[in-house]
């Protein structure tokens, strides 16, 4: 969020933590992420299986947070896909 829509750090925090609906302290504790990156299929650290890898993580954040994401946008342009 800092390069992408040129916010500062806490600024760029609290945009992401509104757009999960989690508080921006909640970015910062593993547990929680962990949890909530499960259920909006996001990727996690450790591989979970039926979890989003890779592009397709990738994929769903820039969904979740309204951004574009420079490799997301170019693998649509190659694969003529639309996330």
């Amino acid at each position: 969020m800092q390069l992408n829509k040129k916010m500062r750090i806490d600024e760029a925090k609290k945009y992401v933590a509104d757009k999960l609906h989690v508080t921006p302290m909640d970015l910062s504790d593993p547990y929680t992420m962990r949890l909530l990156r499960e259920e909006l299929d996001i990727g996690t650290i450790t591989g979970v299986p039926g979890v989003a890898k890779g592009i397709a993580a990738k994929a769903r954040i820039a969904q979740l947070l309204d951004i574009e994401i420079n490799c997301v946008e170019q693998f649509k342009k190659k694969t003529g896909l639309h996330y």
